[in-house]
């Protein structure tokens, strides 16, 4: 397992496919290395995914995954449909506004307490 990566789940749900990633710790560029491969099997094979991003006990993102999540980016810019971003603080939330500008989906910031309210969200049909 790598540093900061922990969990991926995929669910099937009538508006789409929704892949949750969980993160603890510090986001490195070898946690790219091991599910950006695991995401981009989906975005080839569907239209549109939905992301949800669980940050727990976050403490941040290394400069080499920050390079790897810029990519990204710019890789799958039409492929996500939503991104709901999880997290514990102020500094989380202003990441999510920096994320608009690298993607179509529509971006949208919750409170760790908020985390059955971003499932809902993300599942939800509705953009």
């Amino acid at each position: 397992m790598t540093q900061g990566f922990d969990e991926i789940r995929v669910d099937e749900v009538e508006a789409g496919t929704v892949i949750t990633l969980v993160f603890n710790d510090t986001i490195t560029k070898e946690d790219y290395d091991y599910f950006v491969p695991q995401l981009e099997t989906f975005t080839a094979s569907r239209e549109k995914i939905r992301l949800l991003i669980e940050l727990r006990d976050f403490n941040g993102i290394t400069p080499g995954a920050l390079w790897e999540d810029t990519k990204f980016g710019f890789r799958h810019f039409d492929d996500i449909e939503k991104l709901a971003i999880v997290g514990e603080s102020r500094w989380e939330k202003v990441m999510t506004q920096f994320i608009k500008p690298f993607t179509k989906a529509v971006v949208k910031y919750f409170d760790r307490t908020q985390l059955n309210r971003a499932e809902k969200w993300i599942r939800n049909g509705n953009t």
